[in-house]
């Protein structure tokens, strides 16, 4: 007798650790899940997304509104989410900062998958490659044709603080001196004024700079010289805001949306009317 009562103990003991493990277990998702940037997102109704200027993945139209393949991407993310947009213009040297401290939700700006970059964040799956080519002055690099032209000591560089560019012109024209500056504008002004050889930066901004100043600028590489993966920012420990976005990257890459908006952004000029 005292034996069987001591099992009915043991199996009402296991029974009770079990209930309060799983109860355990759904407090902790649920405390998850409110904690997540998606859920938030939905409470508030607004998508906030950090955001910086290049061409033509985000730039200004002639009425100051934002367009580009960026711009179309978070939009139609936020429609499909049935949430507002909410646009946070951010220097690109300090994006990843601002993301962390809580400015904005995600990162939809043309972000290259890094490695460093990864220790801060948490990509999705990539949307998009990218590459990067070079614009040069007539003048001053009118007969470079190749990488190996603009990896000399007197050769200067000029490309925007904190991208990828930066780091492909450090890495494949180290010779060269480069400066860097906030923006592409001013890394353009400064080729205008024939004070750099030349620019680095994602194509096709290269090709749309030298065939806006065609008489100043030329393209010297016929393809790009690096190629990326292109990926979403958040900040990490989210699990259920990287799901979603990752299924909705997939769902508009089967449907051919994503290429259709890089195609129309990348492949054609029909936008160009548009700018300034």
């Amino acid at each position: 007798m005292l034996i069987r009562k001591t099992g009915i103990l043991i199996v009402a003991l296991a029974m009770l650790c079990s209930t309060a493990g799983i109860s355990t277990a759904g407090d902790v998702r649920q405390e998850l899940t409110e904690k997540s940037t998606l859920e938030k997102v939905m409470r508030r109704g607004v998508l906030r997304v950090g955001m910086s200027t290049f061409v033509p993945w985000a730039m200004k139209n002639k009425n100051g509104r934002l367009i580009g393949f960026e711009i179309d991407v978070a939009r139609r993310l936020a429609e499909d989410m049935g949430v507002d947009i909410q646009f946070v213009p951010t220097k690109w040297s300090g994006i990843i900062p601002a993301l962390l401290t809580g400015k904005f939700d995600v990162i939809i700006g043309g972000m290259g998958i890094r490695p460093d970059r990864n220790l801060k964040v948490n990509f999705t799956i990539p949307y998009e490659h990218s590459g990067m080519s070079l614009v040069a002055s007539r003048k001053k690099a009118g007969e470079f044709v190749s990488i190996a032209d603009f990896n000399k000591e007197e050769v200067t560089l000029a490309a925007r603080m904190g991208t990828t560019a930066a780091d492909a012109a450090e890495k494949h024209m180290p010779r060269a001196k480069l400066k860097l500056f906030d923006d592409e504008a001013q890394a353009i002004q400064e080729l205008l004024n024939e004070r750099v050889h030349g620019v680095v930066a994602s194509a096709p901004m290269p090709a749309f700079q030298a065939a806006r100043h065609a008489q100043k600028l030329f393209v010297p590489l016929e393809d790009t010289f690096t190629k990326e993966p292109i990926g979403f920012a958040i900040r990490k420990g989210d699990v259920d805001t990287l799901n979603y976005f990752n299924n909705w990257i997939r769902l508009r890459q089967a449907d051919g949306w994503l290429k259709e908006r890089h195609d129309y952004w990348f492949k054609t000029r029909k936008w160009e009317d548009q700018m300034q």
